[in-house]
């Protein structure tokens, strides 16, 4: 399946920071911002997290709630969560099934080392359930900003 606007966004059921459960389909009637980011507490995905945590204001007031994924561990989001004071949450993919469905499980290569790795992306859901944006390959600086600008003009 290609995750593309327009598409119906793939369900799921993952666990959250703090050992919670959360289902995309609990969402129904709210926008979700999907983010999906290598690695916590590293310096780029630190700084995505913070940009997502200073701006929920603005999510909220839009009806939108935002969730982050990668493959770590719930332990590892507990600590990267209060190290941060996240206010969103964080969803372990260990088995990577998630980012299987939205595509974000690519080779990547580093000097020239080739190595299997999650695709920064985001996915801007509409309370329907149906992919509004995708964004891919994203440059942290200026995303949140972008994000929330489509999210406006839903």
């Amino acid at each position: 399946m290609t995750i593309e606007p327009g598409k119906k966004a793939p369900d799921f059921t993952a666990t959250t920071d703090g050992g919670g459960k959360v289902k995309l389909s609990d969402f129904k009637g709210k926008n979700v911002i999907l983010y999906f980011y290598p690695k916590d507490d590293t310096p780029g995905c630190t700084k995505e997290a913070c940009g997502f945590r200073d701006a929920k204001p603005n999510f909220s007031k839009a009806k939108a709630v935002v969730l982050g994924v990668s493959k770590d561990s719930v332990a590892r989001h507990d600590k990267f969560r209060d190290k941060y004071d996240l206010n969103f949450p964080l969803l372990s993919d260990e088995d990577g099934k998630i980012c299987e469905k939205y595509g974000t499980w690519i080779e990547k290569s580093l000097y020239g080392r080739k190595y299997m790795g999650i695709d920064r992306a985001t996915f801007l859901i509409d309370g329907n359930g149906v992919i509004r944006n995708v964004w891919r390959k994203v440059k942290v600086p200026g995303h949140v900003d972008e994000v929330l600008t489509a999210l406006k003009a839903l």
